[in-house]
């Protein structure tokens, strides 16, 4: 499994979410329930919005420009536990430059 997808999902759970908002590029693009967020202060604006849940990778496949994996998510929130995928592509220094998560 690629270090930097097990790597997000283990800072997404820390208590110190420093250095989960340090593992994405200046201006990154996430997307999430349809809507995209760029940009830091946007992302922790997404992220104050996501409630504690817990993840659990099944698997991790190569896709076009980056890696897609497919994640259980299990949390206090309708219709938990859900399978999402979270389609991830990197800058050249290992940082998150494109999150896009789907059903």
């Amino acid at each position: 499994m690629n270090e930097l997808i097990q790597r997000y999902f283990d800072l997404a759970v820390a208590s110190d979410l420093s250095p989960y908002f340090a593992q994405f590029a200046e201006d990154a693009l996430v997307e999430d329930e349809g809507r995209e967020r760029r940009g830091i202060d946007a992302i922790r604006a997404w992220r104050g919005e996501v409630p504690p849940v817990e993840y659990a990778i099944k698997d991790v496949v190569p896709d076009g420009a980056g890696e897609t994996a497919r994640v259980d998510i299990a949390g206090d929130f309708p219709g938990s536990p859900v399978c999402l995928t979270f389609h991830f592509e990197f800058t050249a220094d290992g940082r998150i430059s494109v999150l896009t998560i789907r059903p």
